[in-house]
């Protein structure tokens, strides 16, 4: 095979293995952290489309490559538009976006855009047994290429099972993980199943494939170029055999004792060197937290002291880019024309430069018209009220420092990666009791510190909130409490917590506000939820409460909202909630592309298409009564 990628690195022994591989073949590969198997994928992608006997190469509709997040995705295309001679119009995809894709062609009437992720994985999985990729226009694959599938537990796993199985005659598939990064056994909530849960897959591969299964292994690693950075790599081997609590124990506080060093040590992120160094640091930098309540936690603190970052939003979560709804309302036609595209996506502001060619034929291949070379905004607006708004037009993270959850950033990288401190193992016992999973705390710390491709620090972790569920439920509203059962002093801002239905502004001038949106408000500005009267919309709602930026209404409370407020405050049945009349600390997160009725878009004055701007809130919000505002006025 001929290495004609003069701008890519070239391909070692061990990739080239992995490339080379005929199409059918069935491919397990063991990929260390940074042991560039991005790369090899995409080459291993092109070999695919491009094999020398025509018998041999797949058409890109054939290969089927699946990604749990966005913006491993976004990676896999971009690394394919760059270096893929013959594999650029293969796309990856998330689970999520693939299972949507799947019940939405074999079963178009159900209303899947409702439906939780993990019952939309399911319903894919029933769909495949039933022969939905062999019906109408499907194609079933021919390759199948997944990365991380040390991941795949739970539905996910069954999915891709089911997807194997039944094209076992006609398929061949190449799938990638360590076992020494596998973090997602949390998703399991008994504790024996995701003991069970970890390794599965592997497993399954080897029983089912026991002839045919072809395992290699990237072991270089291209990441880390500094000791530093390094120094977690030697307890990878040993992670991806760990089972055991007390050898995890062991492995866990080795691992904590390297990333403790002295000279690891930035000290508190409040610090003015620190955050100093955090505002002016030139490269990407990756603040790394043990949960989502630290992560809320350090991202306030560096909006208050001016850092600039982005926090990391839950994997699911795919909101529309704002410039979607200006798209559709700029305009009454019903097709547009690649120019016509072109002009009024250049007058909406935007915060980076857009690749306008590639929107271009990402949104043709959703909404393509009848006509020649023309968008179908009817279609759009279908897309982004049915979820399949596409991936690959989803903004970009353009962000230099990135707040994550280690979770949350899996398969990604940076140029100087910060730990909070974690504790020692006594700590994680004495807090988390019968529910900590030693192996899976062990694999988490080696995933956080072989982020890094330089610099690799710790930072002490800021004091934290007490925060608790409504009701005590798995998925109730998180809120800030206290020792007492009925302390309550704010609650936890989530996706979906603006009204949707109507458009911001619709009562007063939806127009003007939209145009505000568009201008004065972006992703870190604060905003304030105000109580707007003392009436509660409904037997167990609160009263409305109106976003607030900068002293002017940009949108109002969900219904969803003012229901788990009411959950949070209805300490028992005896109390009636009080209701706090400002929550502060809350954060513009984005402005996303929304649709409602018709009705309310005209009414409002933006048309008929019923599509609009809407911003999403986070942060952990606390309450304010009247007097405690006017006091921290004066």
């Amino acid at each position: 095979m001929t290495d004609a990628y003069l701008d890519s690195p070239p391909l070692t022994d061990e990739q080239r293995a992995v490339v080379e591989q005929p199409w059918d073949a069935r491919v397990l590969v063991t990929a260390g952290a940074g042991a560039g198997k991005t790369h090899t994928l995409v080459r291993r992608l092109d070999a695919l489309c491009g094999h020398e006997d025509p018998d041999e190469a797949l058409e890109a509709a054939e290969i089927l490559v699946l990604t749990f997040s966005r913006a491993a995705a976004r990676e896999l295309r971009e690394r394919i538009v760059r270096h893929g001679e013959r594999a650029h119009r293969v796309r990856a995809q998330t689970f999520d976006a693939w299972a949507y894709g799947v019940l939405a062609q074999s079963q178009p009437d159900s209303a899947w855009a409702a439906v939780g992720f993990d019952e939309r994985i399911s319903a894919a999985t029933r769909a495949i047994e039933e022969g939905a990729l062999e019906s109408g226009d499907a194609v079933p694959p021919a390759h199948v290429v997944i990365d991380e599938v040390q991941d795949l537990v739970g539905s996910r796993r069954e999915l891709v099972e089911t997807l194997l199985d039944r094209y076992q005659d006609s398929c061949g598939f190449t799938v990638v993980g360590d076992a020494a990064q596998s973090v997602y056994g949390f998703q399991i909530e008994d504790p024996a199943e995701r003991a069970d849960e970890t390794g599965r897959f592997f497993d399954w591969l080897r029983g089912s494939y026991p002839d045919e299964l072809v395992e290699l292994h990237l072991t270089r690693n291209f990441r880390a170029v500094t000791p530093e950075a390094r120094i977690a790599l030697a307890h990878g081997p040993r992670l991806q055999k760990v089972t055991d609590a007390d050898e995890a124990a062991t492995l866990y506080e080795e691992l904590r004792e390297l990333l403790l060093d002295p000279t690891n040590d930035m000290g508190d992120l409040t610090e003015p060197f620190t955050l100093e160094g955090l505002r002016t640091f030139p490269d990407t930098c990756g603040i790394l937290t043990r949960d989502n309540r630290e992560a809320l936690v350090v991202s306030g603190l560096l909006h208050d002291h001016g850092v600039e970052h982005r926090l990391r939003r839950p994997l699911e979560e795919r909101p529309v880019p704002y410039w979607v709804a200006e798209l559709l309302r700029r305009t009454e036609a019903t097709g547009l024309a690649e120019d016509r595209f072109r002009s009024l996506l250049a007058e909406i502001p935007m915060p980076y430069e857009p690749d306008v060619a590639s929107l271009w034929a990402v949104l043709r291949r959703v909404a393509r018209s009848a006509g020649r070379g023309v968008l179908d905004l009817d279609r759009l607006r279908r897309a982004v009220a049915d979820g399949r708004f596409p991936d690959e037009a989803a903004d970009p993270e353009t962000a230099r420092v990135i707040v994550s959850t280690v979770h949350r950033a899996k398969g990604l990288e940076f140029d100087r990666v910060i730990v909070l401190t974690p504790p020692n193992v006594a700590e994680l016992r004495k807090q988390y009791k019968d529910d900590l999973d030693l192996p899976a705390e062990a694999r988490a710390l080696y995933v956080a510190m072989t982020r890094a491709r330089e610099d690799l620090y710790h930072a002490r972790s800021p004091e934290l909130p007490i925060l608790k569920r409504a009701g005590g439920r798995k998925n109730g509203r998180r809120y800030v409490g206290g020792w007492r059962s009925y302390d309550r002093y704010g609650l936890v801002a989530e996706a979906g917590d603006i009204c949707r239905d109507s458009p911001p502004g619709h009562d007063t001038d939806a127009v003007a506000t939209q145009a505000y949106l568009l201008t004065q408000v972006g992703p870190g500005h604060d905003v304030v939820l105000r109580k707007r009267h003392d009436l509660p919309m409904g037997e167990c709602q609160s009263p409305p409460y109106a976003l607030v930026h900068d002293g002017r209404e940009i949108g109002e409370a969900s219904e969803r909202f003012r229901e788990d407020l009411f959950q949070v405050q209805k300490v028992n049945r005896t109390w009636d909630p009080w209701w706090p009349d400002e929550i502060h600390g809350t954060r513009v997160d984005t402005l996303e592309t929304v649709t409602g009725s018709a009705a309310a878009g005209v009414n409002a004055g933006l048309g008929e298409r019923g599509a609009w701007i809407v911003p999403r809130i986070t942060g952990i919000g606390r309450y304010r009564r009247a007097g405690e505002i006017e006091e921290e006025r004066t």
